[in-house]
């Protein structure tokens, strides 16, 4: 069978279990790694729950951090579990964020850049909201080796339906990779543009830990498996079983790997973008 490329991402708290308290852990690395000094103005793009943004908060002394993203349920809960006077959220996409040009001296977006429909449109805005001499950065899966836990569900979806294949993120997200990502950034002018490997563990309690987030309906493997009637639905669950390595204590120990980028404007920016680059 075939659905849709259409990923839903009606449900916080669903996402929140499915890949948040994954990317929890990698927010954590990829700030550290950044080493944006204090009192900086933040923009994080497609902050979806809040998770970056809470990182950077805790992490980071920012001056302020403004979380762009267009979904209201995501915005609602970023709201309410991210209680900080320096932190506000607004209704806006990666390429119209709304906000006003030179504004902001780090532009971040966490597992986003692959979800956007237009990635120079985003490179380009996201170059137009930071200052000269400012830094874009962010990070996404690994999709094609790395996300362990997505790429067994894939491999397992696969198996028993090769139509799969079109809706598997590694072959839909060419960008989650490092040289397009690099190709990227350099083609819209940016400067010392870097990108490597952030490696965090993932440990299930259970088989059902792993499991029922994929029945959550929000983001990209969940939709495909609510497209699926309920015995195609166990045949995956089985399958996926099957394939991921299980504990004497039931626990199920995999990693995940995000591929971090990074890229600083110059320090005279006046001029757009060349035609033709960008996010």
């Amino acid at each position: 069978m075939t659905v849709d490329r259409v990923d839903h991402w009606g449900g916080a708290a669903a996402y929140e279990a499915y890949v948040g308290r994954w990317s929890r852990a990698v927010a954590a690395r990829f700030l550290d790694w950044l080493e944006v000094s204090a009192d900086q103005a933040w923009v994080d793009l497609g902050c979806g729950t809040g998770v970056l943004t809470a990182a950077i908060l805790g992490r980071c002394e920012p001056r302020s951090v403004i979380g762009v993203d267009p979904s209201e349920p995501f915005l609602a809960h970023a709201r309410e579990t991210v209680r900080d006077p320096r932190a506000e959220f607004r209704v806006g996409t990666a390429a119209h964020t709304g906000l006003k040009g030179a504004q902001a001296d780090v532009v971040v977006g966490g597992l986003v850049l692959n979800f956007v429909p237009d990635v120079a449109a985003s490179l380009s805005e996201a170059r137009r909201v930071v200052v000269p001499g400012g830094v874009v950065a962010g990070y996404v899966w690994d999709y094609a080796e790395g996300m362990q836990f997505i790429r067994a569900f894939w491999d397992a979806a696969i198996a028993l339906d090769p139509a799969a294949r079109e809706l598997d993120q590694a072959k839909r997200f060419p960008i989650a990779a490092p040289e397009p990502l690099s190709d990227a950034f350099i083609a819209a002018g940016f400067e010392s543009v870097d990108v490597r490997g952030i490696e965090i563990p993932t440990v299930f309690a259970d088989f059902d830990d792993l499991w029922l987030p994929f029945l959550g309906g929000t983001g990209s493997a969940p939709t495909y498996l609510g497209s699926l009637e309920p015995g195609a639905r166990e045949a995956v669950r089985e399958r996926l079983r099957a394939y991921v390595p299980i504990e004497l204590d039931g626990s199920i120990h995999l990693s995940a790997r995000a591929w971090a980028y990074r890229g600083d404007v110059p320090d005279e920016d006046g001029a757009p973008p060349p035609p033709g680059s960008s996010f």
